[in-house]
């Protein structure tokens, strides 16, 4: 059954104020799944008023005490995954033991923020003159803004909603208005696990609108954002003028590079269930395959081998590997792609079409001899596109890798110690992974540099974001 959809100000699950609202589609079969509500000016008042209020006694709420209310919230995810989990998939796309692992790791990243919360600790610095106590202190930064995009409809807001609440601050969260379900299940759980009335307030509406307003207000400290690199630049225009606080995880183009002494068959298992993890919509995602001449032609039947059966479907159906695009926009965006790779030479080996005609199902794609103007090597593909490209020696490949102004994630396979060091030194990312894909656990930051955005979620710095760090120097 589907989420209701609702907003949540100060405490209360409401509709907007002016009666604006937008359906919800689900994108296996394009039918309407409900009315989202769109919050008015007054309504982001009432939010920007609650969050502030709220902020004044949380932040004086003892680390403990919020840790309670987290881990109690955190068991009601666990409780309520299939239910939470459904919702993800009707709003989303993605297979249900997909979504059903995203809930739990929510429940995971909502427990690790519980206990890390207790650990904001300050220090003490010895002074270089008697009779003076220096102190270091952390301090909540204040009433956030968050706004997520439609991929993860769980684990991002949840890392954003656990973070800024572990940290004592309170928060507004825009997720988004195409994958709102989810979101406001999560909600449910903080507000049933006892959390204060204002302390966590979610809406919706045009996101510029949304934007532009909450973050003009002077009762914003902190803005989090996951989503484009075009927006993400945008915002951060927008809190410059305040001079706020800004976390950013944007795009990414992740190079997968496979050196000549690998397995092929075991790495094309690993980089084929990770590449239509979500039909590839995933910002890590592995989307430019370099493999290195000797292996070459075996990777890419391999490859091109194991995305051809993949089961294609409905994300509640039954042994589905990959669901549908999230929107009919990506549908337009693969073709697109696809049409370009081929004028620049390329060879489709599998794929390349949208699927029968309801529904956004496109194939598994696997793309060989791209070049590397094709536009799919310097833009990120957001979908189920492989393309495969050769190399010959490790230091062209690390100049192709670091080309772009991406610098989210990148993955290399090889069974060398020294080349392993080696291609971890060079990567320009901001995560790397080596003979796997794992990059996004509770415990570890998650962020990327250059165009890919700054600042980390999840990890010690996840909390640190949402910190301030106060000097204190006392005479006796």
């Amino acid at each position: 059954m589907y989420e209701k959809l609702e907003m949540l100000i100060d405490g209360e699950w409401c509709a907007g104020s002016d009666g604006k609202s937008e359906p919800v589609i689900n994108p296996a079969n394009e039918e309407t799944l409900g009315t989202l509500p769109h919050a008015s000016r007054s309504d982001l008042d009432r939010a920007l008023a609650a969050a502030q209020r709220a902020f004044l006694s949380w932040s004086a709420t003892s680390a403990f005490d919020r840790s309670t209310i987290l881990r109690k919230a955190a068991e009601l995810m666990r409780e309520r995954s299939d239910q939470i989990a459904t919702t993800l998939t009707l709003e989303e796309g993605k297979a249900f033991a997909e979504a059903r692992v995203e809930v739990l790791s929510s429940a995971d990243i909502t427990d690790w923020y519980a206990e890390e919360g207790k650990r904001a600790y300050g220090r003490i610095i010895p002074s270089r003159a008697p009779g003076m106590r220096q102190m270091v202190l952390k301090e909540p930064v204040g009433p956030v803004a968050a706004f997520t995009p439609w991929n993860f409809p769980a684990v991002t807001p949840i890392r954003k909603m656990a973070g800024a609440l572990a940290a004592g601050c309170s928060c507004i969260i825009k997720p988004s208005e195409e994958t709102p379900g989810t979101c406001i299940a999560l909600a449910r759980c903080f507000q049933d696990a006892g959390l204060p009335k204002g302390v966590l307030n979610v809406v919706f509406g045009v996101p510029a609108e949304v934007s532009e307003r909450v973050i003009a207000s002077p009762i914003i400290r902190k803005i989090s954002f996951t989503g484009s690199i075009a927006v993400g630049k945008h915002l951060l225009k927008l809190a410059a003028e305040g001079l706020k606080r800004t976390t950013m995880e944007l795009g990414g183009h992740s190079p997968v590079i496979v050196f000549d002494d690998v397995d092929v068959d075991q790495v094309v298992k690993v980089v084929v269930a990770g590449k239509y993890r979500n039909a590839g919509q995933v910002c890590v995602s592995p989307t430019r395959f370099f493999v290195q001449d000797s292996k070459y032609p075996a990777f890419v039947k391999a490859f091109a081998t194991a995305a051809k059966a993949l089961k294609v479907g409905s994300g509640m159906e039954a042994g589905v590997q990959m669901g549908p695009l999230a929107n009919a926009r990506r549908l337009d965006a693969m073709a697109e792609f696809v049409a370009d790779a081929r004028d620049h030479g390329a060879k489709i080996e599998t794929g390349g079409d949208r699927i029968g005609n309801s529904g956004f199902f496109f194939e598994p794609t696997v793309i060989s001899d791209v070049p590397d103007d094709a536009r799919i090597m310097y833009d990120e593909p957001f979908g189920p596109l492989a393309p495969i490209t050769r190399f010959k020696s490790f230091d062209e490949v690390v100049t192709r890798a670091n080309s772009l102004e991406y610098g989210l994630a990148s993955y290399a396979f090889t069974t060398s110690e020294k080349t392993a060091s080696a291609i971890s030194d060079k990567l320009q990312t901001g995560m790397v992974a080596v003979n796997g894909l794992t990059v996004s656990t509770p415990e570890t930051p998650f962020g990327g540099v250059k165009h890919s955005g700054h600042g980390s979620e999840g990890g010690v710095e996840g909390l640190e974001a949402y910190l301030n760090t106060k000097f204190v120097s006392q005479a006796h």
